[in-house]
């Protein structure tokens, strides 16, 4: 059975999908994030030492096990974009996006001639290393890997629906923490949940799924319900920290088992 691109799994599915993030540099974590049953990973480039060869070895685990992987590239110049696509990802977000300008660049860096700049790579991983039909690994790259932006900072928010009429673009991502510190404001503020609710009616209409990243499966479900389509919980060092830190409290209030 073919493997479905990020962008057509999120199309074809009947719920919101749920990932973490990927920021520890070894292949493990990958594997256990699998067996756990998550959706997909994003091996975070942006904010983690990970290299494109880690990206890579990682890529090729993930989906053996089962996930869709996405990468966040560390910043829209798009100098990493070509290998990645190369290496098969399922999809990539690129950070701190703010105008239709740099929007339509970036995604025409991920789109093949005449819509865009992208280069011929069939003989790398994305085609099977040359076994792949030409129509079959031209199609794929278009129609089925997520290009998607990050939306951080609320002029973007306020310019979302001409950047998503960018053709192309099938993917945006709502970045909530870097919302809150460029406008000053908290989560809760009213002002930021209008821009919220903004931001997911102008992707609703348009058939784009929005994505955002939140700490606990609660505000996860809420995300979901609120119309969200693919939302990271956590980290992989968030998840480790909060384990450790769990057995040790439990360890502590228990005492020492000799009473001394």
């Amino acid at each position: 059975m073919a493997r479905l691109g990020f962008a057509r799994r999120l199309a074809t599915a009947d719920r919101c999908l749920f990932g973490t993030w990927v920021k520890i540099p070894a292949l493990e974590p990958v594997e256990i994030l699998a067996d756990a049953g998550y959706d997909f990973i994003v091996i975070d480039q942006e904010h983690a030492p990970l290299t494109l060869e880690f990206t890579y070895q990682a890529t090729v685990v993930a989906q053996g096990a089962g996930l869709s992987v996405l990468v966040r590239v560390p910043d829209r110049s798009g100098s990493h974009l070509q290998r990645l696509l190369d290496a098969g990802v399922d999809g990539i977000l690129v950070p701190r996006v703010t105008t239709v300008e740099e929007a339509a660049t970036t995604v025409r860096q991920m789109l093949f001639p005449p819509a865009g700049d992208r280069g011929m790579g069939i003989t790398s991983r994305a085609g099977r290393w040359g076994g792949l039909d030409r129509t079959e690994y031209l199609r794929f790259g278009d129609e089925e890997v997520m290009r998607a932006v990050q939306l951080e900072e609320r002029a973007a928010i306020e310019a979302v629906e001409k950047i998503l009429d960018v053709p192309g673009l099938n993917g945006v991502f709502l970045g909530m923490g870097d919302l809150q510190l460029s406008s000053g404001l908290p989560q809760s503020d009213p002002d930021l949940q209008r821009l919220t609710d903004r931001f997911l009616t102008a992707a609703g209409e348009r058939g784009v799924p929005a994505g955002t990243a939140v700490q606990t499966a609660a505000q996860a479900r809420e995300a979901a319900d609120r119309g969200f389509r693919y939302v990271m919980v956590s980290n992989d060092t968030s998840l480790l920290r909060s384990a450790a830190s769990s057995v040790v409290a439990s360890l502590l209030e228990m005492g020492d088992p000799h009473g001394v």
